[in-house]
């Protein structure tokens, strides 16, 4: 089952992360952050600094790998004779020697009905574009050419590697915060006295601490959310320039109707991912969308607002 395969990959995934950075810890040699002494902030913030980081760049080490085993991404033989596969090959080509790129990123495929499409990989010089078979169904030549120069906008503007950066910065502040302030909190429960069998518990402060970087990682999300919302528009100039305008106006009102079509539809579903657009969120949720309004995209394009 695919869901099963999913699992086991995740949790190898993340065991490999905490064998990885623990090692990575006592290489350095950041000692415990926390001592009979109190709390030493020199090294919770190593601490942190090498989880928060260190988790999100093995996480984009491996984003090209994982994209291949967890969505069954099939990269396309160059070599290939089909013709179809031969086109999209030679677009993705096409474009990404357009932006400049050292590397021509890998092309793949995955069965899904979704029409969607992403990029992928830790460097440019080692990326993934990858189409869904549902996108290569329903769209015409001239849209799909607009998609791929959005994704390779994406590729040549380093995106993956920015926002694993931003990621990792708010991943560690995150840390650093909580558990600092969770300290205080129980330093100041205890008072003067050097009773520490009174105020809060260890159990009791480490849920404190829990709960305060969820808060943290919420509000991070916030502005990771914004900067993720400017580099979809910069992806669409980018793709504009490559595909050309009318092409990547093309493809977001095909997404568009696509996205009309399946509001209308007798599922309701609660969500539509294409190119990882969320259904349109609004209120207090508009702040976490990681992509602006199809609306407004197309809009920004029309109005030659780059």
């Amino acid at each position: 089952m695919a869901w099963v395969k999913r699992i086991v990959l995740f949790m190898a995934v993340n065991f490999l992360v905490v064998i990885t950075l623990s090692t990575l810890l006592n290489v350095l040699g950041i000692q415990p952050y926390l001592t009979s002494a109190g709390l030493d902030y020199g090294n919770l913030m190593a601490f942190c600094l090498v989880w928060g980081m260190g988790g999100a760049l093995i996480s984009l080490a491996l984003s090209r790998i994982m994209a291949k085993w967890m969505m069954g991404v099939q990269v396309i033989d160059p070599s290939t004779r089909d013709p179809e596969l031969q086109q999209l090959l030679q677009t993705v080509y096409q474009l990404a020697q357009a932006a400049h790129l050292r590397a021509m990123p890998e092309v793949g495929i995955y069965d899904s009905p979704e029409v969607n499409a992403f990029a992928t990989g830790p460097t440019q010089s080692r990326a993934l574009v990858a189409v869904s078979s549902g996108l290569l169904n329903r769209m015409r030549h001239e849209e799909v050419e607009g998609v791929l120069g959005h994704e390779i906008s994406h590729i040549a503007n380093g995106d993956m590697v920015t926002m694993t950066l931003l990621q990792g910065i708010v991943n560690a502040f995150a840390m650093f915060l909580s558990r600092a302030i969770a300290f205080a909190i129980a330093q100041s429960m205890r008072g003067d006295r050097d009773d520490r069998g009174r105020g809060m518990s260890p159990f009791i402060q480490f849920i404190v601490q829990m709960a305060l970087e969820v808060v943290f990682l919420l509000l991070g999300s916030i502005v990771i959310a914004r900067f993720s919302r400017y580099r979809e528009f910069r992806a669409d100039a980018g793709g504009a320039k490559l595909a050309g305008r009318d092409h990547m106006i093309q493809a977001l009102e095909a997404l568009r109707r696509t996205f009309e079509q399946v509001e209308a539809g007798a599922n309701q579903p609660q969500t539509f991912q294409s190119m990882k657009i969320s259904n349109r969120p609004s209120g207090l949720m508009a702040l976490f969308s990681s992509h602006p309004p199809l609306e407004e995209r197309i809009a920004r394009l029309q109005a030659g607002q780059y």
